[in-house]
């Protein structure tokens, strides 16, 4: 029996839940030092000054650096298409930027002396004008990069049909709308953390990382070693939803100290210093128009945004690349423009964050179709179910040439409907409208499609049988919370038919697995899960060669079933006894065609107090379709994840800078989150669509959460109150923010 599809417990948890994970900061290697951060408390400044006298006397104190003491390079953009000029010194020099950005360190013999010695650096800043608005910044009126002449990292633009006039041609309606898709933060559990060791093979580099082998390159490239002497490893890793995709000045500094002081020295840094310092994630402007017919049929739309790249242009620079990609959604939509400027202004710098630039491109498409739903007096549901794409149609290539693989979006969308008995909700709504009550009830609709390894990059993964006839898997994939080694388990158990308990998983290890494309984008059971099954199935060849050499037989005489193999003459063997010695192993490359694009459909319902504007959500019904679910237990936490934060952006979360750039969140004490007290229980159904670009069958799963329900909250607000005149609401729809459009609204 295939262990496909079988909800196969996690592995891992045991583990975690009883003695506990081994996180970067739980390693100490005796003797090493502690580093802490100075950072700059004004959000743009020149630097007159570092006072370190003070500092360096301290007790326990080692070192302290600023910048004069850096003896790196500043680094490069996180991709060769943003502006090369707009370059990160490891440590301030000459101009603070933002709130958080790294002036100085201190080095001590402990973590306490650390913080002590650092809070008596004194740090001299003559304040500058601050660049908050990307509107604002837009203008160049004020240049944050003096050597690039501008505020801009990366324009983007795509038209079709190439005038701007023939764009709403026969569009009857055009419905505008300006929307915020809100800057927030990742806020994983695991604040970021790292050990930096040399010996004489070069760096071993321990950390939280989601790319191992790209921080390995990273690190290489900024200290001037070779790659072979860079070694980075991770132990279990506390989440990252993007945010630790790729190394940071931070972690280049601690490099460098440890091999400037030929100690080794470590860093953690507080909830307080992650909130501000390790990046955040959204922060779009958006201007949106859509075109339709009084009928229902959308004819155009268009999407114009501003990206904050915050102060040094990192890779949340570059996601609206995926947000033109993914402009028209599952809608039938011929003619569409897009125009995007990624811009600096004086706050943390922007990274990728789960979803990366997809979440904004459902947010504002499903935004706008509740719109003209309202504007031509339609049922929203009704609207979508006139302009999906049929399956028959796949595979689709868009107006922006995304490609689809296949679906059924018009069966999610029925699916969603049903299951949430929408004609029960409408006339639960209508009555409550009639009676005037207080709570009113808001049932919002999103209907979304997203692509998953877009990047399609190749996977490596291992397999080898010792003479126990345990299994060890190697994989270049860096999971950080999402269940790869009860998962890989799984597949190598089912083509080598073992018990999943035989079968161990090794991952995160540059000094013991060759390349790794590492974990982000959805990207890895498509990718890093084929490149295990090849590998077993590779394992299987060198088996049935090993057993038909000892038969004198053909290889493709050699039957394998069950674990054993067999010969028509009725010998048989098993992987114990083919494995003696130093076993058998294979290795595999996994390269995939293409994308996966899973789909879905989640529909919110929302009570509303029209005195208070305190939103309640009261049900959330998620349809997911994400091809063949390898383990259904790891899937429905994946969605159940991804719900939670998605429900997090659209109520709760924000990041929100005062008008001289300083940030007014710095604790979870003031960046509200949402917590199992303000969820309801989610209902979750599973479509599947086997994809035809991998043999699994497989699509991409962990971010539709954070993809489809924010707008289908946002929309369930918005419908609760739009017969009180409320047209439109940004995300985080906050009590006082409701509150506030209706009083607007009924003055």
């Amino acid at each position: 029996m295939s262990l496909i599809g079988r909800p196969v417990r996690r592995t891992e948890d045991r583990v975690l839940l009883t003695t506990g994970g081994t996180y970067a900061d739980d390693v100490i290697v005796p003797g090493a030092l502690e580093l802490v951060f100075v950072r700059s408390t004004v959000a743009h400044g020149r630097l007159r000054g570092v006072d370190v006298a003070a500092a360096r006397r301290a007790p326990g104190v080692v070192a302290v650096f600023t910048a004069a003491d850096v003896d790196l390079p500043p680094l490069p953009p996180e991709a060769g298409v943003l502006n090369q000029k707009m370059t990160t010194p490891v440590l301030a020099d000459g101009v603070v930027r933002f709130v958080g950005e790294p002036v100085a360190a201190v080095v001590a013999t402990g973590r306490a002396e650390a913080v002590d010695a650092a809070a008596l650096v004194e740090v001299d800043i003559d304040p500058l004008p601050p660049l908050v608005d990307p509107d604002e910044a837009l203008t160049d009126a004020l240049v944050l990069h003096p050597d690039a002449g501008t505020n801009m990292v990366l324009k983007l633009g795509f038209r079709r049909p190439a005038g701007r006039a023939e764009l709403h041609e026969g569009a009857e309606v055009v419905i505008r709308q300006r929307m915020t898709n809100q800057r927030v933060a990742p806020c994983p559990l695991e604040a970021r953390a790292g050990q930096a060791v040399w010996g004489p093979d070069g760096l071993r580099y321990r950390a939280g990382s989601q790319a191992v082998h790209l921080w390995r390159a990273q690190l290489a490239a900024a200290l001037g070693e070779p790659e072979d002497r860079v070694r980075v490893v991770n132990g279990d890793v506390g989440g990252a939803f993007g945010s630790k995709a790729f190394a940071s000045r931070e972690d280049v500094l601690l490099a460098w100290a440890a091999r400037r002081l030929d100690r080794p020295v470590r860093w953690a840094e507080t909830r307080s210093e992650s909130m501000v310092a390790a990046g955040h994630g959204r922060a779009q402007r958006q201007s949106a128009e859509l075109g339709g017919t009084r009928d229902g049929r959308i004819v155009s739309y268009a999407l114009d945004v501003v990206q904050d790249a915050g102060a040094y242009p990192r890779i949340g620079s570059i996601l609206p690349f995926w947000t033109r990609t993914m402009l028209t959604g599952p809608y039938r939509i011929s003619r569409a423009r897009f125009s995007s400027a990624s811009v600096t202004t004086t706050t943390t710098p922007v990274v990728s964050y789960r979803g990366a630039g997809q979440p904004e491109a459902v947010a504002a498409l499903e935004r706008m179709i509740d719109l003209y739903a309202a504007e031509i007096g339609l049922d929203p549901a009704e609207v979508r179910r006139r302009n999906l794409l049929p399956p028959e149609s796949f595979p689709v290539t868009t107006v922006t040439r995304a490609r689809y693989d296949n679906g059924d979006y018009p069966a999610a969308l029925e699916r969603v409907l049903a299951e949430a008995d929408y004609p029960a909700l409408r006339a639960e709504q209508s009555a409550r409208r009639a009676r005037g009550d207080v709570c009113q009830l808001g049932v919002g609709l999103s209907t979304f499609v997203e692509l998953t390894g877009a990047d399609t990059r190749s996977e490596y993964a291992s397999a080898r049988v010792g003479p126990d006839g345990r299994v060890e898997v190697r994989s270049g994939t860096c999971p950080h919370g999402q269940g790869h080694g009860t998962a890989w388990a799984m597949l190598a158990a089912d083509v080598l038919g073992v018990p999943v308990e035989r079968v161990d998983v090794v991952f995160s290890d540059t000094g013991t697995i060759p390349a790794g494309g590492g974990t982000g984008g959805s990207r890895s059971l498509q990718t890093g899960g084929m490149a295990v099954r090849e590998a077993a199935l590779a394992l299987v060849d060198r088996g049935r060669e090993a057993a038909a050499g000892r038969w004198g037989v053909p290889a493709e005489a050699v039957e394998f079933t069950g674990g054993r193999f067999r010969a028509a003459s009725g010998d048989e063997v098993g992987w114990t006894d083919l494995a003696d010695g130093d076993g058998l192993y294979a290795e595999a490359t996994f390269q995939p065609s293409a994308a996966t694009c899973p789909y879905g459909a989640h529909l919110a319902v929302v009570e509303v107090d029209v005195e208070t504007g305190r939103v309640t959500l009261l049900r959330v019904v998620a349809v997911d379709d994400a091809g063949v679910l390898l383990n259904p237990l790891l899937a429905e936490g994946q969605v159940h994840g991804g719900l939670a934060q998605g429900a997090g952006q659209a109520l709760v979360e924000e990041v929100r800078f005062a008008a001289d750039g300083t940030p007014l969140h710095g604790d979870l004490h003031r960046y509200a989150m949402v917590g199992a007290a303000e969820l309801p229980s989610f209902d979750t159904v599973a479509m599947q669509t086997p994809t035809p670009v991998n043999a699994l069958g497989a699509k991409g799963l962990g971010e539709s959460g954070a993809v489809g329900l924010p707008p289908a909250v946002q929309n369930a607000v918005l419908d609760a109150v739009r017969h009180l005149g409320v047209r439109h609401v940004d995300m985080p729809l906050t009590a006082e923010r409701v509150w506030s459009a209706i009083r607007s609204a009924t003055a």
